[in-house]
Formats: structure tokens, C-alpha cells, sequence
């Protein structure tokens, strides 16, 4: 066994010497990471997931309008969750300042510009509504008109502060995907076309960077704690649980809510029961009503028509061979019924023997979105048309299986109409399919009302033609953009016998009923009219969406058309065959007088008149900028401080690494600059939204001013040796401590707080050395009051102590924003 003992010759160990690692500690990572990087990293994702919008709203205006919405709702939860604010509290706070700019920016009525009232909520109203109404009868993209502009603010503002919330708040990242994911489905269920590949790859990196945020910071919380269902409670372990589950039904709920946000177009009057048009454009849904309202909404242009001449047809999308008692007009129930390729060789519609004259019209589609392909007359051959359209010769409809976006096509027809004569010569209705005779449900007092008119006329044609004269305001008809109030049970006797008011379904309907009442072949043809004349084209608009009869007079003659309507715009068409008739519809009328509708009388808000002329003016100059705006070189000057404060920021990033505390200035100088650059940005837009943001900025960082302001005043105490120098040396050292989240009780001695500071803050072996210095100075100054601050090494060793905290345990941005200092009132 051999002894551990010192020999006697040798010399006495020393006492133990502590090991003096060469790498001086780090200290714990900065909080800012994880106090600042997770609402960072939420709007960036909000950011990159509304560059979606790209395939719905036009131009990139409205990019700069997001940005400012989502800094403005992650600035506020910073803020707040800085001192400790409630949750709800800070979501609440987040749609107050979301409501604000919203009033300030897109009314004109608010309260000190910025506070809504009744005044300004109505006014906000009306910019929705004329937003709602630009969608749903707009082509995406549709132009970035200010009541789009608001809509889109408002719906990304609502989504950062959901995501902000659930990423920052509830902890929970994860989440916010299916929030995200219902940005993409709004424009991606609009678009005809899919979204630029882009959109998606700046959405799942910035889904990606925030997950990586939130994992880091996760892995930094839980290496000294235990990790969640570990040990914990079951409410601790089961809340992400319950985050996600919300936002699973959340993001459900929503997506399936928006996604029917689009832009429908429907035959004016038709209610809701039909298939309207699909995203993108306006259509005609495949019914009519017996009573209803007309709203047209604003004029959409649908079709610019070459070919046509001097002549004027209309121009029919399809018919409807079913009519519902009490209801109206339809499509027979089924799949659609089997059709010949349109872009192949057609048969022969009835009536046409091939030996009239053939045309040649070129239809091109502006914002027509639907599975029917309109065709004027009898059809003969179609060009520029792809796989995938029909034509049935029955109905006489060309369709598709899906709504989609026709390219121009032009149309080989026949305009051949028969004359009088030739129809006078049918004494009997001929043999047809007998969907187009069957009738029933028909009210007694609406029989009797027919055999009346036709009572002595001999042929088909004139009775045709008598109940066609019948519509006419010697017989009381009006037309009107609504019906007149029920005041029977039966729809079809009310218009007729009661009420005579109406649009063209009524007349329409109607007028096939009677007609079938006599065993006379027909159907409802929808359409539109024959538009206006502009330059060497027709354009059909959304105005010119019509409805009217059909009637069948043999093969030979074919399906014959009467337009009951009594329209007095000067759009209707009366054909040949019936100009000797006391007609319906008065052509002699102004091509360009307007037909009374909802659209003509609703007084637009303001900007809305913008969005329903497409953002042009009245000469089709460029939308006027809107007021309050700021001077077109403020844009120019945000983009230099926007660059300069890019270099500014990469600058202070490399700066602090490479030369340390050298270029501490640059971060100052940076965020300035940022600042700068986002109020010249938000004048841009409008003057309250700088304010707002120049008020939310002193907001801020008025305590951070005030601190400063503290500090110099101590420095200059300090450095001139002014009696209280030592107080203000210590004062300062405990507000840095406190700054940093860890305050030091003001019961505690010189020493007690010294040795704190230096093992809370990590100080390393010359920042020790100054504190001991600095606290040397401090007792002497309390305690022998003439030796106190003379001492010549205070002032760098007090200097010593504030770069050793710098170093070893850096100030979160929570700190340097919203020091604790200031709220604790201390003594020089």
C-alpha cells in the first residue's frame, strides 16, 4: 500500500488554484431572439402569404397597403407583450389599431380623422358593398381600386392578428398554417389561372423560418425545464393540444367561408336557386323567376362583336324548355344532354337549309365566365374554339362541362329571318319534341285569359303574335326593375292580371306559358340584346343580359323569336316579321337612354365610382390619386431610405461583429432610417396613416428617450467628478441591472448588490476588477465624503463595468424599448 502523504523533504502544497477557462462565458443568448424573431417571423408569413393576392388584385399598390397593416398589428403585440399586457387585451388592442387605419385611411369622416363614428362606419359601409360588388362582377385581377384596397386590408389585417396571436400568444406556429393556407385558397378558388409559382415558394420559406424560431426558442426554454407531459400538469400538457384544435376548426371554417367570396354574375333577377357563373367573370344562371327584384349591379362589358354590320340580333347563351308552377323557367332535371364538338363540322340547325347567306362574326369575350358559349342565329360552324364545347342543335346551346374563359371565336351563321308571308302559312303547331309543348299547373283565370287574346286569330302566327301585343303599357305592362307586391298566390295570374309589372323574365315567362297553353311549341331563350354601337364593334354588356320566347315553326322555319318585353331603350330588337305590329319595344327610343335598375339609382361612396369604372376617370386617364396623399417624390425619397437603411442594417450587423462596439451608432442610425422610410411610406398613402404611425413610434419610444436621457445626465455628473458622482455611478449600475431584468433591492449593501451584479450579469475578470473600483469609490464618497469620486481610475472603471455588461450580458430590445428602470423611482 502506498502512501498519499507528502515526503518531509518536499515543500508543502500551495492552496488549490481555481482553473481560468481561456474563453471567457457568453452569457445566456440574447432575449431578443425569442422576444422579437416570433412576431417577426409571423407578419413575414402573413407578407409572403398575401403576395397570393397576385392572381386577383392588379397592380403591386396594394402590397404596400399589407405591409403597412402588418407592421402596424406586430408593432402593437410587440409593444404590449413588453409589459406584460394580456393576451386578449392585446388582440384587442391589434383590431383597435387595425380599425383605426381603416377610418383614417379609407373614410373621410371620422373622428379627428381617426376615430370611427356612426358617419364614418356608414361610410365604410358603402366602400364593402362597392368592393363586393367590384369582385362579383370583376375578372381577376381585378384593378386595385380603394374600395379593393380597403377589403384587402381588412382581410390581412384580420389575419395577422389571428397569426400573430397563435404563433406569439398561444405558442403554437404550427398553427398558423391553416390560417395561411386559407389566404391561398381565396385567390387560388378565383384565378382562372393557377398562381405564380413564387407566391408559394416565399409562403412555405417563411412558414418554414417561423417553425424555425419557434423550435429554437423551444429548445433554449426546455433543456432546463422539464418538456411538456413530462411531469406537468394535464391542463400544462393538453393546451397546445386545444390551440391547434381551435385552429383546425378555425381554418375550416374560414376557408369554406371565403372561398365562396367570388365574382358571381347571374341573370339580373334570378335569386340564388341557379348555377351562377364561375370565379372570374359575369354569367347567366339557367332560370328565370315569376317575381323577383332586377339588380344588375354595375355595367361589366362582356362581348365586343365584329361581323355584324348594320344588322341587330340577339344574342343567345341558352334556352330553357321546363317551367315550374308558381316559380319559373329552367333546365329539365339531368346531366347535360349529349352534344356534337363544336370545333368540328355541326349539323344543320332547324330552319336552315344551307342555301342562305353565310356570316362570319367575330365574338370576343371581355369578362364572360361560363359553360355557355352565346351564338347569334342559326349556327353553322365555330372557329377558334378548343376541345371540350358542344353544340346541341335542339336546344340550340353550345356548352362545356366547366365554366371557364373563352378566347375570341368567330361564328359562321345564318341571320336569315322567314317573313311575315312564310309564317302566315302555318295554320297548326307542327310536330316538335315534346318538352317543348308540355305544360301544367297552369292557373284557370291565365287559360281563359289566353283563349281571350287569341279568341279569332287563324293561324299560329297571329296568335303568336296577339299575345306578344298583349305586353304592351295600352294594356297596362309596365317594365320595372322590381315586381309588383303579391297580392295573389299564384305568381303567373298576378303579373298578369294584377300587378303588369315587371322585367324581362316576367314578360318572358309569361308569354311561353300562354303559349303552351295553346299546344304552340316553345321555349325561353336567355341572352342579351343587341348592346351599342362603339366604333367598328357592338359591346354587350351586364346591362344588356335579357330574356325572350321562342317559338317553333317546323323545320322548315326553324324556332322563331318574339321578345315581349317592353323595353323604351332603344336595345330591344323587333324583327321584320313583327314591325307592322303594335310592338313591345319602342326602337325609335335613344340607343343611349338607360333602363330603370337598381344600379342607375344607388349613390356610389366614396371611391366606389372608381372601382366601377375600373380605376379609369371619366376620359380614361389614371385613377386620381386619393386625398390626403402625399407629393409624388415622397415615393422616391422612401425608396433611397429604404435602400440606405438596408446598407444601414447590414452595416450594424457586420459591424458589431467585426468591430465590436466600435460602430455601436449604426443600429441607431438604421432603425432611423427604417423609421423614416416606413412614415414617407405611409404618407404615400394618406397623411393620418403617418400620423398615426409617428404617434405609435413616440409611443414607443418615449420611455427609451427617457432613459437616455437619465443616463447622459448621470455620464455628464460622472465625468465632470460633480459632487453625487459616486450616487449617480451607482444609481446608473442598478438601472442597467434592472433594464436587464434582473433588479437588485435597493435594501441590499454596496457589497451584497455588487457581488450580485457581477454573478447575475456574468461579468468576466476585468469587469469584476472596475466593480470593485467603482464600489471602493462609493463607500469612501458615503463614508469619507472629501476622498469619494477624486479618485482618477473611477471614471474608467465605471466605463470598465458598462462595457463588461455589454459584453457578457447584452440588453434584450425589450430593455432598450421598455426599460423597468423608469418605472422604478430611484435616487441620484
Amino acid at each position: 500500500m502506498t502512501s498519499t502523504l507528502p515526503r518531509p523533504d518536499t515543500a508543502p502544497p500551495g492552496p488549490p488554484r481555481l482553473h481560468t477557462p481561456t474563453k471567457r462565458y457568453a452569457g445566456p443568448p440574447p432575449a431578443w431572439r425569442s422576444s422579437v424573431l416570433a412576431p417577426v417571423g409571423a407578419g413575414v408569413a402573413v407578407l409572403a402569404a398575401s403576395t397570393s393576392l397576385t392572381g386577383v388584385v392588379g397592380g403591386a399598390s396594394w402590397l404596400g397597403y399589407v405591409a403597412v397593416t402588418v407592421v402596424l398589428v406586430a408593432c402593437t403585440g410587440l409593444a404590449l407583450r413588453s409589459i406584460r399586457t394580456p393576451t386578449p387585451l392585446v388582440g384587442l388592442a391589434q383590431l383597435v389599431v387595425l380599425l383605426l387605419l381603416v377610418t383614417g385611411v379609407f373614410t373621410g369622416s371620422g373622428i379627428l380623422a381617426l376615430i370611427p363614428g356612426p358617419a364614418a362606419f356608414a361610410e365604410l359601409n358603402d366602400v364593402l358593398v362597392a368592393a363586393f360588388d367590384q369582385i362579383r362582377t370583376g375578372l381577376p385581377p381585378v384593378d386595385p381600386t380603394p374600395p379593393i384596397l380597403c377589403l384587402v386590408t381588412i382581410a390581412i389585417g384580420l389575419v395577422a392578428v389571428l397569426v400573430d396571436t397563435l404563433a406569439v400568444a398561444a405558442s403554437a406556429p404550427a398553427a398558423t398554417g391553416l390560417v395561411l393556407l386559407c389566404v391561398y385558397a381565396v385567390p387560388a378558388s378565383l384565378s382562372d389561372t393557377m398562381l405564380p409559382w413564387w407566391t408559394f415558394l416565399l409562403g412555405a420559406s417563411a412558414f418554414a423560418a417561423l417553425l424555425a424560431v419557434d423550435g429554437n426558442h423551444r429548445h433554449r426554454r426546455w433543456r432546463n425545464r422539464d418538456a411538456p407531459g413530462l411531469g406537468t400538469s394535464p391542463a400544462t400538457a393538453s393546451a397546445p393540444v386545444v390551440v391547434v384544435v381551435l385552429a383546425l376548426v378555425c381554418g375550416l371554417v374560414a376557408g369554406t367561408t371565403f372561398t365562396f367570396v367570388g365574382t358571381v354574375g347571374r341573370l339580373p333577377g334570378s335569386g340564388h336557386n341557379g348555377q351562377g357563373a364561375g370565379s372570374g367573370g359575369l354569367g347567366v344562371n339557367p332560370f328565370t323567376s315569376l317575381r323577383g327584384m332586377l339588380d344588375q349591379g354595375s355595367a361589366v362589358d362582356l362581348f365586343r362583336v365584329r361581323g355584324l354590320g348594320n344588322d341587330k340580333r340577339l344574342l343567345r347563351a341558352f334556352t330553357l324548355d321546363t317551367y315550374r308552377p308558381n316559380q319559373g323557367w329552367s333546365l329539365p332535371d339531368g346531366p347535360m344532354p349529349a352534344g356534337y364538338p363544336a370545333n368540328q363540322t355541326l349539323p344543320a340547325a332547324p330552319g336552315d337549309d344551307g342555301t342562305a347567306e353565310s356570316r362570319q362574326i367575330q365574338i370576343e369575350p371581355v369578362n364572360w365566365v361560363d359553360v355557355w358559349l352565346p351564338v347569334y342565329g342559326q349556327l353553322r360552324g365555330l372557329q377558334g374554339v378548343d376541345a371540350g364545347w358542344y353544340y346541341d342543335p335542339a336546344s340550340g346551346a353550345v356548352f362545356s362541362e366547366r365554366k371557364q374563359h373563352m378566347q375570341p371565336y368567330t361564328e359562321v351563321a345564318s341571320l336569315t329571318e322567314p317573313s311575315k308571308a312564310q309564317l302566315e302559312t302555318i295554320n297548326r303547331a307542327p310536330a316538335a319534341p315534346a318538352v317543348y309543348s308540355q305544360i301544367s299547373g297552369v292557373d284557370p283565370r291565365v287559360v281563359a285569359l289566353t283563349q281571350q287574346i287569341t279568341a279569332g286569330a287563324p293561324t299560329m302566327f297571329d296568335k303568336a303574335s296577339a299575345i306578344w301585343r298583349y305586353f304592351t303599357a295600352a294594356n297596362g305592362f309596365t317594365y320595372d326593375t322590381q315586381t309588383a307586391a303579391a297580392a295573389d298566390s299564384d305568381a303567373l295570374a298576378d303579373f298578369l292580371l294584377n300587378g303588369k309589372r315587371g322585367f324581362c323574365e316576367q314578360f318572358a315567362s309569361a308569354m311561353a306559358v300562354m303559349l303552351r297553353v295553346l299546344h304552340i311549341p316553345s321555349r325561353v331563350a336567355v341572352g342579351f340584346t343587341t348592346g351599342y354601337a362603339d366604333g367598328d364593334y357592338r359591346m354587350i354588356s351586364s346591362q344588356d343580359a335579357h330574356a325572350w320566347v321562342e317559338v317553333y315553326f317546323g323545320d322548315e322555319l326553324g324556332w322563331v323569336s318574339f321578345d315581349p318585353t317592353p323595353r323604351s331603350d332603344g336595345r330591344g330588337y323587333v324583327p321584320p316579321y313583327l314591325e307592322s305590329s303594335g310592338t313591345p319595344s319602342d326602337p325609335s327610343a335613344s340607343d343611349t337612354q338607360e333602363v330603370p335598375s337598381i344600379s342607375t339609382t344607388h349613390v356610389a361612396p366614396s371611391g366606389a365610382q372608381d372601382a366601377q369604372n375600373g380605376g379609369t376617370g371619366a376620359n380614361g386617364g389614371q385613377q386620381a390619386s386619393p386625398p390626403g396623399s402625399a407629393p409624388g417624390w415622397t415615393g422616391w425619397l422612401a425608396l433611397v431610405l429604404v435602400l440606405l437603411a438596408v446598407v444601414l442594417t447590414a452595416g450594424a450587423y457586420f459591424g458589431a461583429r467585426l468591430a465590436r462596439d466600435r460602430v455601436r451608432w449604426l443600429p441607431l442610425v438604421a432603425a432611423g432610417a427604417w423609421l423614416l422610410a416606413v412614415l414617407l411610406s405611409a404618407w404615400l398613402i394618406h397623411w393620418s396613416l403617418a400620423l398615426i404611425l409617428l404617434v405609435l413610434a413616440g409611443a414607443v419610444l418615449a420611455p427609451a428617450i427617457v432613459r437616455e436621457v437619465h443616463r447622459r445626465r448621470r455620464w455628464r455628473a460622472i465625468t465632470a467628478s460633480e459632487p453625487g458622482a459616486a450616487d449617480a455611478a451607482w444609481a446608473e449600475l442598478l438601472d442597467e441591472c434592472a433594464d436587464r431584468g434582473m433588479p437588485i433591492p435597493p435594501s441590499d449593501t454596496v457589497r451584497a448588490a455588487a457581488q450580485k451584479v457581477a454573478q447575475q450579469q456574468h461579468l468576466d475578470q476585468s469587469g469584476q476588477d472596475n466593480l470593485r473600483t467603482v464600489v471602493g469609490v462609493v463607500e469612501r464618497s458615503w463614508y469619507a465624503p472629501e476622498g469619494g469620486a477624486q479618485d482618477p481610475t473611477f471614471v474608467p472603471a465605471f466605463e470598465g463595468v458598462r462595457e463588461s455588461l455589454r459584453r457578457n450580458a447584452p440588453m434584450s430590445w425589450r430593455g432598450r424599448l421598455f426599460p423597468r428602470s423608469i418605472f422604478r423611482r430611484r435616487g441620484r
